[in-house]
This record gives structure tokens, sequence and C-alpha cells, in this order.
């Protein structure tokens, strides 16, 4: 069995299970006369009517058949179904489609307190990235270190590296940071292509930076990684850190970034 086919077998599962499970009394769906039932929770023609699918189509994917979805449809399914922000989640990563509500901010909302609040007691530097790297919050440690970044007026992360040229020689192995940092910028927003606000970005830089053109015809593609991350601090000379960055528990637009250390040159 191939990987899209044990795709396709457990999305059907999950759908049917979710079905299943979910009454007519949940669903808003009124029941008339006293007949019992044979089928527990919804039956597949409730569930489609509901989802605004014909229910042919609401049945092959139910039995796994090889038919293409739409993200629109699957979040009216995810609706229908009262699937949690995980189950949806789930819903979406099976169909290997993009959810459409996942990116549904304008930047201007608040990162969750929780996650502002570990910051602070972190006592290593520490920041936290949204889903296009900007710099949404960060700890007084990382003020310090970063001042060129943070305690300026350009926030994002790429826009810095490219586009300011303090960076350079701050960040110890520029060209070969700046190459690795837009690979792993590619790999985190592939699934967020068509996404308006990650689309502004890359133009805007590729306008705006010449190297930053170059190295994105280049394709090259990383998963974000750790290791060691050197600069040299207006103040402090040279620094070595250990990078380790976390992604929070249901909320993957953001990612947590500490430097351990600092450790000997």
């Amino acid at each position: 069995m191939s990987s899209d086919d044990d795709a396709r077998r457990r999305l059907g599962a999950f759908l049917r299970a979710h079905r299943e499970r979910l009454t007519p009394a949940e669903a808003g769906i009124p029941q008339t006369g006293s007949a019992r039932r044979r089928t527990p929770g919804l039956r597949r023609e409730e569930a489609a009517q509901l989802c605004g699918l014909s229910p042919t189509w609401y049945t092959w994917l139910e039995q796994g058949r090889e038919v293409s979805v739409s993200p629109q449809a699957l979040g009216r399914i995810a609706g229908a179904l009262r699937l949690t922000a995980a189950e949806r989640a789930y819903l979406f990563e099976l169909s290997r489609k993009r959810d459409p509500d996942a990116d549904a901010t304008d930047g201007t909302d608040q990162p969750p307190a929780p996650l502002l609040a570990a910051l602070e007691s972190m006592t290593a530097p520490a920041y936290l990235l949204d889903r296009v790297w900007n710099a949404r919050g960060w700890n007084a440690a990382a003020a310090h270190l970063f001042s060129g970044w943070l305690g300026g007026a350009e926030r994002n992360l790429l826009r810095y590296v490219f586009l300011d040229p303090t960076a350079r020689g701050f960040i110890a192995d520029w060209e070969d940071r700046a190459r690795r940092l837009l690979a792993e910028f590619r790999a985190d927003t592939a699934r967020r292509a068509g996404d308006a606000e990650v689309t502004a970005l890359v133009d805007g830089l590729r306008a705006a930076s010449p190297r930053f053109a170059r190295l994105w015809e280049d394709h090259g593609v990383l998963e974000r990684e750790g290791g060691t991350r050197g600069f040299t601090h207006p103040q402090d000379g040279t620094l070595v850190y250990e990078q380790v960055t976390l992604c929070p528990a249901g909320r993957s637009d953001y990612k947590l970034v500490m430097l351990l250390g600092p450790q000997a040159p």
C-alpha cells in the first residue's frame, strides 16, 4: 500500500468515526417520528447534507477512494462534524491540504500570554517568531543580544538579515547563515505558498536584495536547525551560543527560539 493509499484509508476511517459519534441533536438535525435509528450517530446522507457535498462524494471519501476535495470542502466537513482545532489540523494533514483558516491572522493579534510569560521566565536570550518570522516577543537578554534587530523598527528576521547593513558584521559567517536561513524559511512556509503575507514578504525581499533574489532562485530547502550561532556584539565582543528552536503545542504558527550559553569562542 502506498503512502497516498494509507492516507486516504486513514482519512476515511477518521471521518466515519467522527460521523458515527455525532448525534443528530448535536448536529442540529430535527428528528421526526419514533422509529429507532439503525446507524449510530449521523447517516452518511445527513453528514453530506451538512457539509454541502453530494452523498456519493462523501461516501467515496469515507471509503478511501481516490477523489479530490478542496480545502473549502474540508473546512465545511470539519465544521459539520464539530471537530476540535487539533482534529481539524489532523483532517487537513491527512488530506495533504493547507487549512485556509490556519493562517487567518493579519499580524496584529497578540501572541498567547503563556508564551510571553515563558519568554520572561527564561534567563537565556529567547524570542518568539510568528508564521512569517516577525519577532512578536522577546526577553531582556534577547533585547540586549539582538539590540541591532529587536531595538530597531524592522522586526522581521529575514528583512533584518538581508536588508540591514549591520547584520553582516553582527552575524558570524553571514553568507552561510543567510543561505541556510532562507532555505529554512522556504521549508517552513511551503504549505503556505499561496499565502498573501508570505508572497508579499518574498516579493519585497527579491526586489530589495539581489542576494536574496539569487538565493531564492536556488530553491534550497532545509528544516529549521539548531546548532552553534556566533555573533560579534558591539559591547560584548565575540559571542557563541547553542540555538534551540521549539514549536509550542497547539500553536504551530509560532516558534520559540532560545540561545543557550554563551560558550567559549
